[in-house]
C-alpha cells in the first residue's frame, strides 16, 4: 500500500512543470534530458581555425531519402546548430534564432555575437521551465562558429534553459562513449581538417558497423571566411582515407 501511494505521489508531481517534487526535483525538465538522451548523436568540435559539426541522421528505413534529414541548421553565416533530441522542438528554437540574426543585422549592420543567440534560445527554454500549461523543449542544442573578430566559440544549451562553453563535446544516444573518445583525443590545436576527421573516427567508433555516409551530417565554419559550408559524401569520405 505504501508503495502505491508513492508512486501515486509521484505521479502526481511529474505532471505539473511548476511543481517541486519533495525532494526538489522538477521531474518534467529530468524527462526532457532523458529524451536528449534517446537522441540520435551529435558532436561538436571547437578548433584552432574554425569549427566542425558532426552528427548522425540516424536512417531508420531504406526508403528515407538521406538528403532531405536535416540535423544541422545555419543561424547565420557565421552560426551553425545541431541538436539531440526532439528535432521539431530543435526547428522552432532554430527559426526564433534566424530571426533574431536577422533583426541584428538590419538594426545593426552587424553580425550578430554567438552568445547573444545561445541566451535567447536559453531564455526561452528556462520560461517553458515555469509556466503552467507548457513542457520544457525536449533538445539539447550545440551552437558553434566564428565571431567577427574570428574567436571560435562552441555552445552546449540544455532543456532547462542553462548553457555552457565547451572545447568538444556530444549530446545524444552516444554521450558517454562518444565523450570518452573525445576526452582522450581532443587537441586544442587542432585544425578543422583535424577535428572533422576526429569527429568522424568518434562517429565510427559509436556506431560501429551501422556506419555509413549517408547518415553522417557535418558541416564546418572556419576563420578564413566565417561561412557555414555543409560537406557531401565524397569530401567526408576523402578524411576517413
Amino acid at each position: 500500500m505504501t508503495m502505491n501511494k508513492q508512486m501515486i505521489d509521484k505521479m502526481g508531481y511529474d505532471r505539473s512543470i511548476t511543481m517541486f517534487s519533495p525532494d526538489g526535483r522538477l521531474l518534467q525538465v529530468e524527462y526532457a534530458k532523458k529524451t536528449v538522451r534517446q537522441g540520435s548523436t551529435a558532436i561538436g568540435i571547437a578548433c584552432k581555425d574554425g569549427v566542425v559539426l558532426v552528427t548522425d541522421k540516424r536512417i531508420t528505413s531504406k526508403l528515407l531519402v538521406p538528403e532531405a534529414i536535416e540535423k544541422n541548421f545555419q543561424v547565420d553565416d557565421h552560426i551553425a546548430v545541431t541538436a539531440a533530441g526532439i528535432i521539431s522542438d530543435a526547428r522552432v528554437l532554430v527559426d526564433r534564432a534566424q530571426v533574431k540574426a536577422q533583426q541584428h543585422l538590419v538594426t545593426y549592420d552587424t553580425k550578430i555575437d554567438i552568445l547573444s543567440i545561445v541566451k535567447d534560445i536559453c531564455d526561452l527554454k528556462q520560461v517553458c521551465t515555469q509556466s503552467a500549461g507548457l513542457r520544457p523543449f525536449g533538445v539539447s542544442l550545440l551552437v558553434g562558429g566564428v565571431e567577427e573578430d574570428g574567436t571560435v566559440k562552441l555552445f552546449l544549451t540544455e532543456p532547462y534553459g542553462l548553457y555552457f562553453q565547451y572545447k568538444a563535446t556530444v549530446i545524444g544516444e552516444g554521450e558517454a562513449e562518444v565523450d570518452a573518445f573525445l576526452q582522450k583525443k581532443y587537441r586544442s590545436n587542432m585544425s578543422v581538417d583535424d577535428g572533422l576527421r576526429l569527429g568522424l573516427e568518434a562517429m565510427k567508433q559509436f556506431l560501429k558497423d551501422d556506419f555509413n555516409f549517408d547518415r553522417v551530417d557535418a558541416v564546418v565554419i572556419r576563420q578564413s571566411d566565417k561561412r557555414f559550408h555543409k560537406l557531401d559524401n565524397d569530401t567526408l569520405k576523402s578524411f576517413m582515407k
